[in-house]
């Protein structure tokens, strides 16, 4: 197709979308990604962020991710935070040492935990339960906890079905679920790159399930490994109905995936993706996924500014300062952020920056604000 034709095909697949015509579809998403030009994309997806959201504010939110355990039963290629059971240097975490990580985080102005570890193979739902209940009674914190891969493992490991495992953590005080796990929502590239995890299918009925039972949850994307253009786009259509079936997602975060020290980058020759293709990805899920009203930017992995460029690209949010994050560093990102040098980012951006909870409820300021 001549380069004039090709411009004017992206102008008018852009040009709907930005006002709200007509949906895009899967065809003209990858059209997108195979021809479009990075500023084009830009320019939508930030038309776009400004229609959907308060055009001077971007929101985070101060939260600590704590990883209960590294012990988990799946083999994930791209992880290399997990250990087997048998590895001395696995651990679980008690009960007193979750309590320390929680306080300091309540004194930094945290206003929930996300609470994550790997799928271990012998802690039953009354583990989980206490813990859950001791967090509640000591802490009172909003409690966002337990990807899919862990609650489809949760159901396994002690023979229940996802609907009454879910609603009994959820009386004892989960709150929220994350969206960890999901990787790309195909089985072909979760077949290559894990075994011992969840379906596509799976993961989606756990966020269904939960949303049935009047909970949200967010939706993720880890790129730039085995998938093909073709299967990023599936993944945001198979988030984009979910969320038409329940509407249950309050936000979407996408990230790149980190070679360092994984099998994967060994195994495939997968080297890291560059910023350009973060913020293309990043820029057509703003665009496709009409129906999320949040995009996060995933600085964790990109480093500030490009977390900053990243609110022209779709985000209206800049995530989660991260008192700490261990699975993301043991790949090798070591992106770290102060609140106050967060917050600087985005007025420098030309943004108010405000704190939320997870509910994107806007919160007091800090004092230093």
């Amino acid at each position: 197709m001549p380069a004039a034709a090709r411009a004017t095909r992206v102008d008018d697949i852009l040009s709907a979308v930005v006002d709200a015509s007509g949906r895009l579809t899967d065809e003209d998403a990858l059209y997108l990604f195979e021809n479009a030009p990075l500023p084009d994309l830009s320019q939508a997806a930030h038309a776009v962020r400004l229609r959907k959201n308060d055009p001077g504010r971007v929101t985070y939110i101060v939260d600590r991710n704590i990883n209960y355990t590294n012990i988990c039963l799946a083999v994930c290629d791209f992880c290399a935070f997990y250990r087997s059971i048998k590895d001395p240097e696995g651990y679980v975490l008690s009960f007193e040492e979750l309590g320390a990580k929680i306080e300091e985080t309540k004194e930094l102005g945290g206003n929930q935990i996300l609470l994550q570890g790997g799928m271990h193979p012998k802690l039953k739902i009354d583990w989980y339960e206490d813990m859950l209940r001791f967090i509640k009674r000591e802490y009172g914190i909003h409690l966002h906890a337990f990807s899919a891969p862990e609650i489809h493992a949760f159901a396994k490991i002690n023979r229940l079905p996802y609907a009454e495992l879910l609603a009994r953590l959820r009386e004892a005080g989960l709150d929220s679920i994350p969206g960890g796990g999901a990787e790309i929502l195909v089985d072909r590239v979760r077949e290559e790159i894990t075994r011992g995890k969840c379906t596509t299918d799976e993961w989606l009925e756990v966020h269904r399930v939960w949303h049935g039972l009047g909970g949200r949850s967010t939706a993720t994307m880890m790129f730039g490994h085995v998938e093909t253009l073709a299967e990023r786009v599936e993944h945001f259509r198979r988030v984009r109905e979910l969320q038409d079936e329940t509407g249950g997602f309050t936000a979407f975060i996408d990230w790149t995936y980190q070679p360092e020290n994984t099998r994967l980058a060994e195994s495939h020759d997968v080297t890291e993706v560059g910023s350009w293709d973060y913020l293309r990805t990043t820029a057509i899920a703003r665009l496709y996924l009409d129906n999320v009203q949040h995009i996060q930017a995933s600085w964790v992995t990109q480093g500030g500014r490009v977390g900053q460029i990243s609110l022209f690209y779709g985000c209206d949010d800049m995530g989660s300062i991260m008192i700490e994050e261990n699975v993301v560093k043991a790949a090798g990102a070591s992106f770290r952020m102060t609140e106050e040098t967060l917050r600087g980012l985005v007025r420098e951006a030309g943004y108010a920056p405000h704190r939320r909870n997870f509910f994107y409820e806007i919160q007091p300021e800090p004092d230093f604000a």
